[in-house]
């Protein structure tokens, strides 16, 4: 007997893409607090120091672009659960995806202009 599976066959996918942007995130939280609290004084010219090299801004702008994946798929599956009108559910959606983007290209402007 063959069984029909129906559905978006995106829950695997999402399911590891969340797993994963939260092992990202954690990992980034660990390397920035011993940096930060290896700077000793907390000062402009110290917090510049530690994002002076690429590593700091690459990791910084993969954590928020594991952030802003990570909201996308919560955020995403709630509309999903819980907004029955498609036109409703589809404005949201774009808006927040589009929120998303903009967030991540201010993340990105802020991390190169340091």
């Amino acid at each position: 007997m063959n069984r029909v599976v129906v559905g978006a066959h995106y829950g695997l996918k999402d399911w590891l893409g969340q797993r994963i942007t939260a092992v990202v995130m954690a990992v980034y939280t660990l390397i920035f607090a011993v940096g930060a609290l290896s700077m000793g004084e907390l000062n402009y010219e110290n917090w510049r120091g530690l994002f002076a090299g690429g590593f700091m801004r690459f990791a910084t702008f993969l954590f928020f672009a594991s952030l802003m994946y990570h909201a996308w798929v919560g955020v995403r599956d709630i509309y999903m659960d819980y907004i029955k009108p498609t036109g409703v559910r589809v404005v949201l959606h774009a808006v927040t995806l589009l929120a998303l983007i903009g967030y991540l290209g201010w993340a990105a402007q802020v991390l190169w202009r340091l």
